[in-house]
């Protein structure tokens, strides 16, 4: 993929106003128009789709299981240094008890 050179970020009211004043870039009728055929030889000639190619007939969506509330008793020098780590300690202490539960089996 080729390097952005500039990149510059809206946010959707933002990029909203900027389509009411016209100001939007896509021409959405012209490609509401184009064909199955137009759009695919579109993509092949883009240079930041060179070379990939996704077999979606494979994938499959399996559904997560939903998390459970916990409120357990933990030693405060361990809450401290999980909490330490930044945004995401709770994720990372449920990677720990997974890692260990994997283990074990």
């Amino acid at each position: 993929m080729k390097k952005k050179e500039h990149i510059v970020r809206y946010s959707d009211e933002e990029l909203l106003a900027m389509q009411e004043r016209g100001e939007s870039l896509s021409d959405w009728e012209k490609a509401a128009a184009m064909t199955d055929e137009e759009i695919e030889a579109a993509i092949a000639s883009d240079d930041d789709e060179a070379g990939m190619v996704l077999d979606w007939s494979k994938i499959m969506v399996t559904p997560t299981r939903p998390k459970v509330v916990l409120n357990m008793r933990v030693d405060y020098d361990v809450m401290e240094y999980f909490r330490g780590q930044g945004k995401g300690y709770q994720k990372k202490i449920n990677a720990v008890l997974r890692s260990y539960v994997e283990q074990q089996r």
